[in-house]
């Protein structure tokens, strides 16, 4: 089946919120007595709140009693964040035009909440062109489980297989090729050599850098 749409992720792919996200649950976890260090965050990037901070209340051994709040304190501090200091990162215009000239259809797919999703639209002005948005916040399982994915798919009535998704995380990538997606992943600079992207479809390290020659290679 030939492709006709795309389905984006969100944080760290189009706006750089991962640093956010990173400052914001240091703040909280720390009045948790818990410090995490670069390469623990980074095994639990692409997981929803939720199950980041009952991952690591679970390793630090702090009362899952206190969970629901941290969680809720970690979105109202990366929310305002964002707002404040989010950027838009370099070839989402580039990205969004090359498939609205192909007349995609376009969705957003991401483990954060809905409210996130309608900052970062709102920001980065791209909601004439969004047909359909996923939050697998309230889902039984967020990514790596492939559910965000085939729900933006059937709001957009396409079939899992005419969806191409773009990724940065890991996690993320395991999700698309579950729902049976093709998948380009752009990773952080940092882990652009590591050989799990190998899983991928394709492997940029921008999203400028997609053109015709990669489309037509999918």
């Amino acid at each position: 089946m030939s492709l006709d749409t795309v389905i984006f992720d969100i944080d760290g792919l189009l706006i750089d919120s991962e640093p956010l996200w990173n400052e914001a649950a240091e703040e909280v976890f720390r009045q948790y007595g818990i410090a995490l260090t670069e390469q623990q965050y980074q095994t639990t990037t692409g997981l929803r709140t939720k199950e980041f901070v009952d991952q690591w209340f679970d390793y630090f051994k702090v009362s899952k009693t206190m969970a629901a709040e941290a969680e809720q304190r970690i979105i109202a501090t990366v929310l305002n964040k964002i707002e404040n200091r989010g950027t838009v990162m370099p070839g989402v215009q580039h990205i969004i035009n090359f498939f609205c000239e192909k007349g995609f259809k376009i969705g957003l797919a991401t483990s954060s909440p809905q409210e996130l999703i309608d900052l970062v639209v709102r920001m980065i002005g791209i909601a004439p062109y969004i047909k359909a948005t996923a939050s697998a916040q309230e889902l039984p399982y967020g990514k790596p489980h492939p559910q965000v994915y085939q729900d933006c798919a059937a709001k957009l009535n396409s079939s899992p297989s005419s969806c191409l998704c773009f990724e940065d995380s890991f996690n993320g990538l395991i999700a698309a090729k579950a729902a049976r997606m093709k998948c380009v992943v752009v990773p952080h600079h940092s882990s652009l050599k590591e050989e799990r992207w190998g899983a991928a479809d394709l492997k940029l390290s921008s999203l400028q850098n997609f053109g015709e020659l990669h489309f037509r290679g999918l």
